[in-house]
């Protein structure tokens, strides 16, 4: 399933892509560093999937669900205001 959301907005009407086959997207739509998978339906609707890449030494944290669960919950601890301070000479 590529769509987790399943309703849609209309940005535009109406484009033509230019004499090159290309079409502009608006500037709210473009972030820096997007790139797009692009995909298509029987009745031609075309979806574009906003992606971004991290560096292959920064991976390894999303093959591992249990680690990634653990840092998400940190920040979401952090962000509460849920912290304590630690001596690290007590370590």
């Amino acid at each position: 399933m590529v769509t987790e959301v399943k309703e849609f907005t209309r940005i535009s009407g109406n484009v033509k892509p230019d004499s090159r086959n290309r079409v502009v997207l608006p500037g709210k739509l473009v972030g820096e560093d997007i790139v797009y998978h692009i995909y298509s339906n029987e009745l031609g609707q075309i979806l574009l999937d906003p992606q971004v890449t991290i560096p292959a030494s920064e991976a390894w944290i999303f093959q591992n669900p249990e680690l990634l669960k653990k840092v998400k919950q940190g920040l979401s601890d952090a962000a509460e205001g849920r912290v304590s301070k630690i001596d690290l000479n007590d370590l």
